[in-house]
């Protein structure tokens, strides 16, 4: 066999504040509507993911998490569409005919409401086109795979326009700030479950579309005013504004979710007490201190800046946490409350009802790795098998 062609990628995590909820075509996954996210640090949250291809290979095969994956018809769109692209290079650097073979992995739980389709196809369509030589925007090429994937081919600020067109082609991601415009916002995922969610988001999405009357007047009336303030609050760092439409197109996506029939149901009592804490800690210091959002699962994403880190993980660790090892990712100092404070908060104690919170920030989006951090050896195969 000669000599394989390795490219190693990783790919972030990205979290909706204006949230994508249903496809207006479901083949191309064309959204109902824009929607705006955050881009995270990669030094916490990322896919990783090896891609290769030779006359060799028989098959294409991609492993996930050590695990060899049936195709699925999302894969197979997304592949086949990166190929057609690279088809149309004068001089593909690989040929696009041949088979691949990919070895992805997540430093994050898979499926249970963290974002990891979106890390990982944006991972995979980056990596697939170093290895063909694609240029310029892929964030068609990754919304083939999953829709919001097209938001983590970009760091920082970032807004997925809906378009118009039947064929999808302006239906595109672009950056509207990179992650040092608002440097100093920090996130923490506070995650209280990491398995695997109930109901996917693509078989809530389409059971949405079908049956909620809500979701159709969400997406033809609020959303568009709605874009256009959170667009306006991250360009003037307008942190009040951004956690008010945070918060209430999180609390308006899971109403469309209960709207449903039958309903979807991604939030539980650990999720309902956080978001409780949140608007108390506001009250309290008559400002918007924090904000929170949830994805399709019970994982709270909550904005702040830095200098409320410490009171706000000090509380959530008081009113949650039962473990040593709760507080992951970016070092910050724990303020811990005091008797009086404790007393002022009317949230119910669950002890172990975060697993743990990730400590992180705005990030950048793909990068490309040295071969060192190869997944794949130069046989072709994941290096996991022969470890």
């Amino acid at each position: 066999m000669s000599e394989l062609e390795l490219v190693t990628c990783t790919a972030p995590v990205n979290i909706a504040v204006i949230k994508y909820w249903g496809k207006r075509d479901e083949k191309l996954i064309l959204p109902i509507n824009d929607s705006i996210s955050v881009t995270l640090s990669s030094e916490q949250m990322h896919a990783k993911t090896t891609v290769t291809a030779s006359s060799n290979f028989h098959e294409d095969k991609i492993w996930l998490n050590k695990e060899l994956q049936a195709s699925s018809s999302r894969f197979s769109s997304c592949l086949e569409e990166v190929r057609s692209k690279a088809r149309e290079l004068p001089t593909p650097k690989v040929n696009p005919d041949w088979k691949v073979t990919i070895c992805s992995e997540n430093n994050f739980p898979t499926a249970a409401g963290l974002a990891s389709s979106a890390a990982g196809y944006a991972c995979l369509v980056s990596a697939l086109c170093k290895l063909y030589g694609i240029e310029g925007d892929i964030s068609a090429l990754a919304r083939r795979g999953s829709g919001s994937a097209c938001r983590s081919v970009y760091g920082g600020f970032v807004h997925w326009q809906m378009g118009s067109r039947e064929d999808g082609a302006d239906s595109l991601a672009v950056q509207l700030h990179p992650a040092a415009h608002w440097p100093d916002m920090r996130v923490l995922i506070c995650v209280a479950s990491d398995t695997r969610k109930k109901t996917s988001s693509s078989v809530g999405m389409k059971n949405s579309v079908d049956t909620s009357p809500l979701l159709k007047y969400r997406a033809e009336v609020l959303v568009p005013e709605r874009t256009r303030q959170m667009i306006t609050a991250i360009k003037e760092k307008d942190f009040s504004k951004f956690a008010e439409m945070t918060i209430k197109d999180s609390n308006q996506f899971h109403a469309v979710c209960q709207d449903t029939y039958p309903p979807c149901i991604y939030l539980n009592p650990t999720s309902h007490q956080v978001s409780s804490l949140v608007h108390q800690i506001n009250n309290f210091a008559g400002r918007f201190v924090a904000t929170y959002t949830f994805d399709a699962g019970p994982n709270a994403c909550i904005f702040l800046m830095e200098k409320d880190v410490p009171q706000v993980l000090g509380l959530l660790k008081h009113f949650f946490s039962d473990a040593s090892d709760f507080i992951r990712g970016e070092e910050h100092q724990i303020q811990e409350p005091t008797e009086a404070e404790i007393g002022k908060y009317n949230v119910d104690r669950l002890a172990g009802g975060l697993k743990y919170i990730i400590c992180t920030r705005a990030g950048e989006g793909p990068a490309t790795l040295s071969a060192d951090h190869h997944l794949i050896n130069a046989q072709g195969e994941p290096k996991f098998l022969s470890q």
